[in-house]
């Protein structure tokens, strides 16, 4: 290719929004992707005309209120689809029918909660608070933040380490009320030990709907992007895994794909998972000891990477679209008790199942090892992928009589069935190296390799979690190839 070239691995938002402000900015870029669609885990995947979602949640961004509404703009993935936004964020209940909402509307939520525990109004009070307060603050489009702007964080800096400091499993125990001590800490993903931050963050982002729903979910959102790239100018090649980046004189020259064929540029950005990229592609030449100490000890288990996915021939409408109950019993699933199930209804979103049937998600945590010791039988792994599947809508089945009758589809995606598809190590996001915490999560790991020249990282790994960190990094890395040759940044 011609000066300024750039080869992209990698599909997934962050690789799209190199390419795209790549060719924003003039430089010539290719993408060469394994998957023979876009978005990496970004994805979402149709069986007999129900639309099952692997990734979004909640986007950042998802109104002109966000400053991170313009970058997705720029990308092209909002402007022909409208935005979803739920009027709350989980309903908790016991098996007695009591419930805790978790409106948006912190007025509203506010209400609730003290019509639920009147003892606790202190408390319930200092929490609000915290709520209202952070709607003045777009934490998630902060990475997107030019320096001067950093100066109005600073009137938060004091709620920001109050709030990163408690989780909310630790929270809840300053409610006296049995049922919101137990139930509060399951308001965010069910993720007991998430810190107070983020949960206030993203409750006050829906509440100022910064936060939404794309509607057609993920897949479509990463179309949508790779539309954009393609608009632009940009080549996608689909199916096209590559096995090394070359290398001449410690400098990134070009990548060969896993068919032998090789094409060079004069960057090359990866947005592959990490691993891959350093161990595999690079044959951990330029890995220093602290990417070798993180590498060598990853978690057997991560949440959200086991999926149960529900076609039901049954109208959910008025159903919570996000709902967590605890069990009548405790049960065993996946080589856990468990007390509750996490339950997503794509009730809110028409285009995810036919006319008055619903697509239905359980999220899990799972042993890849366990699931990559079954997979090399694929007669074993396909039967305990299905008792599984059977546990799990036995026990739906206490909240939803009769659902099992109605079923359609019923599909199982392991972690096994992650590193398939994404080429994710081990099917794992991004954890927290041992000696910096959580907030090596945000920051990313590794944006560039040691000793290693016109080479940089994007995505999870190099900019931390999330879709909309993910589009940063892509962006910023053109943004700093930018300064490098002297190029004015153009959006």
């Amino acid at each position: 290719m011609a000066e300024g070239s750039i080869i992209i691995i990698g599909a997934g938002i962050a690789g799209l929004s190199a390419g795209c402000y790549g060719q924003m900015n003039g430089y010539r870029t290719q993408i060469f992707e394994m998957h023979n669609l876009p978005g990496g885990l970004c994805t979402s995947w149709k069986r007999q005309g129900y639309t099952f979602d692997g990734c979004i949640h909640h986007l950042a961004g998802a109104s002109p209120r966000s400053r991170l509404h313009a970058m997705w703009e720029e990308l092209g993935a909002l402007q022909e689809r409208p935005t979803i936004h739920r009027d709350f964020l989980v309903r908790v209940e016991d098996p007695t029918g009591k419930a805790f909402t978790v409106h948006t509307d912190i007025d509203r939520l506010e209400q609730h909660m003290k019509e639920l525990a009147p003892a606790d109004a202190a408390v319930i009070d200092e929490y609000i608070r915290a709520a209202r307060r952070f709607t003045g603050l777009d934490l998630l489009a902060l990475p997107a933040a030019k320096p001067l702007e950093m100066i109005g964080v600073l009137p938060f800096v004091p709620a920001l380490i109050k709030w990163g400091k408690v989780t909310l499993e630790a929270f809840a125990t300053r409610f006296s009320d049995p049922f919101l001590r137990r139930a509060f800490p399951t308001i965010q993903y069910d993720f007991p030990d998430i810190p107070m931050l983020i949960h206030l963050n993203f409750l006050a982002s829906c509440h100022n709907q910064t936060l939404g729903w794309p509607a057609g979910g993920s897949l479509a959102f990463s179309q949508a992007i790779a539309k954009r790239y393609r608009d632009l100018g940009g080549e996608l090649h689909y199916r096209s895994p590559v096995a090394k980046i070359l290398v001449e004189n410690d400098h990134a020259i070009g990548v060969r794909l896993a068919d032998g064929s090789e094409y060079r540029a004069d960057t090359v950005i990866s947005a592959a998972d990490g691993h891959a990229t350093i161990f595999d592609m690079l044959d951990g030449e330029y890995a220093d000891d602290r990417i070798r100490a993180h590498y060598a000890a990853p978690p057997d288990r991560q949440e959200m990477n086991f999926h149960i996915s529900l076609g039901v021939a049954r109208d959910m409408s008025r159903e919570p679209h996000a709902l967590t109950y605890f069990l009548e019993q405790p049960a065993m699933i996946l080589g856990q008790e468990r007390d509750r199930l996490s339950v997503e209804i794509y009730n809110f979103d028409p285009g995810m199942a036919p006319e008055g049937k619903s697509a239905v998600k359980v999220l899990l945590d799972a042993s890849f090892s366990r699931w990559r010791a079954l997979h090399e039988d694929r007669g074993r792994y396909r039967a305990e992928k299905e008792r599984v599947a059977e546990e799990v809508i036995a026990l739906l089945e206490q909240r939803f009589p009769g659902l099992r009758k109605q079923l359609e589809v019923v599909d199982v995606a392991t972690p096994v069935t992650i590193q398939r598809f994404t080429g994710n190590w081990h099917g794992l996001q991004p954890w927290p190296a041992e000696d910096e915490g959580f907030s090596a999560m945000l920051k990313g790991l590794t944006r560039t390799l040691p000793g290693l020249e016109s080479f940089y990282m994007v995505g999870h790994w190099a900019g931390g979690i999330g879709i909309s960190t993910a589009a940063i990094s892509g962006r910023q890395v053109i943004q700093r190839m930018c300064k490098r040759d002297g190029r004015r940044f153009n959006r």
